[in-house]
């Protein structure tokens, strides 16, 4: 039952979202275009999230699925760098290898803690990603300081205690998340903010078509040396969903990398909070996932810090 529910939403997602992309507003507010390619970013990353849980249930490592990702990923950016007749080796190789080896390191962060967490809690703790990045903009982009941004942190620490709800501050509870699952959460989310920071930089001097290149390049040789002799080999049905942890991923990495092109860093990474919102219904949906009244608290506060981060006037 389940895989049926799965294969009719992911058949029809596409076609769904393109036409609800065509004319987003929130509230009456018309985004601009880069917001509107982070929502995008947020739906594709959301997908990705069900089809690497999925994977994960059907005995695939972690690793196998990051491979699988990048080695799909890998031949569509060829393909639309080729078609755009332009160089495969880009400008600044050396900002373009951090980018793909950081990125990699984060991805594998980011699919342990989807694959050992409820769907909306890894999804949660992986937005701690839009404070690292307004903090590392700051140091290493020059992006000013501002008041929003020292609120977004401490609604961010918050948000994180009541979800992680160590022993020191709760004592001993019932239902705690694993602190492990949780800690290579936030090392994931750090990753990513150091990704997007890379990837503002290079958005000055590369195509996006290049930039997305390297992300596979670099994680494909990586996730099969690090896999060795604990490949398992997927049935049919995981086959096809291992292929749409690729397609989708190449959705929300282009939704991401266009809105980095238009947007600061610190707005453009914000304002993809409707990413926690795709993973509440789709845990719930899909995987009969309810977040608690702790999650919700904390998952709360890290939305609010991030909105604030992004709309509170400077």
């Amino acid at each position: 039952m389940i895989r049926i529910k799965c294969a009719l939403f992911l058949l029809g997602a596409p076609s769904l979202l393109s036409n609800y992309f065509k004319n987003i507003s929130l509230a009456g507010f018309e985004l601009s275009l880069g917001m509107r390619y982070m929502i995008l970013s947020a739906f594709g990353f959301s997908i990705m999230a069900v089809c690497v849980k999925l994977a994960s249930g059907q005995g695939i490592p972690v690793l196998e699925i990051v491979a699988a990702r990048a080695l799909v990923s890998l031949v569509l950016s060829y393909l639309d760098v080729r078609r755009k007749g332009i160089s495969l080796l880009g400008h600044k190789k050396h900002l373009l290898v951090a980018r793909g080896t950081v990125g990699a390191i984060a991805l594998v962060c980011v699919y342990y803690a989807i694959t050992h967490l409820p769907l909306a809690e890894a999804t949660v703790l992986q937005y701690l990603h839009p404070m690292f990045t307004a903090v590392l903009a700051l140091i290493f982009l020059k992006e000013h300081i501002h008041l929003s941004l020292i609120v977004s942190i401490i609604c961010s620490f918050i948000g994180l205690v009541f979800i992680a709800r160590p022993e020191i501050v709760f004592g001993l509870t019932e239902n705690v998340l694993s602190h492990f699952a949780v800690g290579v959460a936030l090392l994931g989310a750090f990753g990513s903010a150091v990704a997007y920071v890379l990837v503002r930089k290079l958005n000055e001097t590369e195509d996006a078509s290049v930039i997305i290149f390297y992300f596979p390049l670099i994680a494909l040789p990586i996730s099969i040396v690090l896999l060795g002799s604990d490949f398992v080999m997927p049935d049919t049905w995981t086959c096809f969903v291992l292929l749409l942890v690729g397609i989708f991923t190449q959705v929300g990495q282009i939704g991401l990398t266009k809105a980095m092109k238009t947007e600061t860093a610190g707005k453009a990474t914000a304002f993809s909070y409707l990413q926690v919102v795709f993973a509440v219904l789709l845990g719930w949906m899909i995987f009969g996932e309810e977040p608690n009244l702790w999650v919700t608290l904390g998952g709360g506060f890290i939305l609010m810090g991030a909105f604030i981060n992004a709309f509170w006037k400077r």
